[in-house]
């Protein structure tokens, strides 16, 4: 049996970040990404339209607080994770935003000088 799990490329430093999440946390998230991996949604997510399109975040509730994965699921190559982060309060942080905003539009332009 062939497994077609689509690999999971992070761009910048959210596999760090995702390193210091505490270990409830960064299990869910694994296992959020294992569903995004095998074509399925997570359980809990929403479009990150002021990103880029098609980028998603999901959203992970654990007793230590919210924790958040900002990743592109679109292209055929990869799972594009842009950004980790646990959230501070009830909106999103600008620089958190911003610095996905910024790792999406260096993914897009790698992908046109690749054609």
């Amino acid at each position: 049996m062939t497994d077609r799990r689509k690999p999971i490329r992070f761009h910048g430093s959210p596999l760090a970040d995702l390193r210091s999440f505490p270990d409830s946390a960064r299990q869910d998230v694994g296992f959020q990404l294992d569903q995004v991996q095998l074509g399925r949604d997570p359980d809990d997510w929403r479009p990150m339209k002021t990103v880029g399109k098609g980028v998603r975040e999901v959203r992970v509730r654990e007793s230590d607080g919210a924790f958040r994965v900002i990743y592109l699921a679109r292209l055929a190559d990869a799972i594009h994770v842009l950004q980790c982060f646990q959230k501070k309060s009830q909106r999103t942080a600008r620089e958190d935003i911003e610095l996905a905003q910024q790792r999406y539009r260096r993914l897009m332009q790698e992908k046109d000088h690749e054609r």
